[in-house]
C-alpha cells in the first residue's frame, strides 16, 4: 500500500523530483522516513499541504491511506 507525495516549487529541487511514492501511515512517520533536509523543509510553517486536493489545517492529523496524494505547496513569488 502506498501514497504519493507531490513537491512544488523549490521543494521539488530539495526532493530531487516532482513526486515520490511512500508507505501509508501518519504524517510524522512519513516525514521520519524522508531525508533530514527534505523533512525539515516540509515542516516549515509557511508550507501548506493539500490531501487529495483539500487543504489541510493541521498536518499532525494527516493519516495517509492507500492511493492518497499529499501535495506540498510553498508560497509563490512573482514579479
Amino acid at each position: 500500500m502506498s501514497a504519493t507525495l507531490i513537491f512544488l516549487g523549490r521543494l521539488e529541487d530539495i526532493a530531487g523530483g516532482a513526486e515520490r511514492t511512500v508507505a501509508v501511515g501518519p504524517f510524522a512517520a512519513v516525514l521520519a522516513a524522508l531525508e533530514p533536509q527534505l523533512a525539515e523543509a516540509l515542516r516549515e510553517p509557511f508550507i501548506r499541504m493539500a490531501l487529495n486536493g483539500v487543504l489541510v489545517a493541521d498536518p499532525q492529523t494527516v493519516l495517509l491511506a492507500d492511493g492518497d496524494e499529499l501535495a506540498f505547496l510553498p508560497p509563490v513569488s512573482g514579479g
